[in-house]
């Protein structure tokens, strides 16, 4: 295996893991409306996900990037959550 295949494989495994809610990159424009309803336009005000995070490196996330994550919940079926990248 050449080690790009063991990075598809390792980033295949890490989300694809059960224990590891769905995470997505948003665009920009998705972003501007998120950081405008839930940071009153301050994009530093959103929560932080660092950018060694291993779901952020294996979607290949940059500093900037706004993330969502969908987390399914017994109580509330699914529950989202936005980080941006530092």
């Amino acid at each position: 295996m050449v080690e790009s295949e063991i990075d598809e494989k390792l980033r295949e495994i890490i989300l694809s893991h059960k224990l590891v809610p769905k995470h997505e990159i948003l665009s920009k424009e998705e972003a501007n409306k998120v950081i405008e309803k839930y940071a009153g336009g301050d994009k530093y005000k959103l929560p932080y996900i660092k950018r060694t995070d291993p779901v952020v490196r294996a979607l290949g996330a940059k500093p900037g990037d706004v993330i969502k994550i969908t987390r399914k919940s017994p109580t509330a079926g699914e529950s989202v959550y936005y980080r941006l990248v530092i």
